[in-house]
């Protein structure tokens, strides 16, 4: 994860059910409690979809989650910016949701 973030103080990241994470201090701890916890987790990443606008970028997916506890599917959208010099592309920004709804269905009326 570290390799990949900006390491600033504009990085921003929303884990389902938590407040807003600013700074990439409080992102680097949250990530580190979340991975450190007992539990084994897996992504299957799905639903995959880029768009790239400039010195811009971003990525929605879905995270299917598979652990001890069960499985569940977050949508995320993950926003990246060309590093100073063109160097590469760091992410600014990630915020994920739990999907409560089968995919395709939505919410029902």
């Amino acid at each position: 994860m570290s390799d990949i973030w900006e390491h600033s103080d504009r990085a921003l990241c929303t884990h389902p059910g938590w407040p807003t994470l600013r700074g990439w201090a409080a992102i680097s701890a949250s990530f580190y409690s979340l991975f450190r916890g007992g539990s084994a987790m897996q992504f299957v990443l799905t639903n995959e979809q880029a768009e790239v606008v400039g010195e811009a970028a971003w990525v929605s997916v879905d995270e299917n989650l598979l652990g001890d506890q069960g499985g569940a599917t977050l949508a995320a959208i993950n926003v990246f910016v060309q590093s100073e010099g063109g160097t590469g592309w760091r992410m600014v920004c990630h915020a994920g949701s739990v999907v409560s709804f089968p995919i395709g269905e939505g919410p029902r009326r």
